[in-house]
């Protein structure tokens, strides 16, 4: 299984959007079908919610690729 880092600037990311930063997928329309055939895992359970955000240390799955989110920690008022 091949490993992508991703760091992105704000405190999470939706999945969709993930997919294409990490060059798993061309275009959302593309994502969408993956996510709601449930070929993407997010933490090790298949995710069918193409809006689900990914914060740091989520690690989302899609074939042979792994991909994991690091971003700034969501600050507490």
């Amino acid at each position: 299984m091949e490993t992508i880092e991703i760091t992105i600037k704000t405190s999470f990311i939706k999945l969709e959007q993930l997919m294409k930063l990490a060059n798993l997928t061309d275009t959302g329309g593309f994502a969408k079908q993956l996510i709601q055939d449930g070929h993407v895992k997010v933490n090790g359970e298949i995710c069918t919610m193409r809006g689900k955000k990914l914060r740091d240390g989520d690690q989302m799955q899609a074939g042979e690729y792994e991909v994991i989110v690091h971003a700034p920690k969501d600050e507490e008022a």
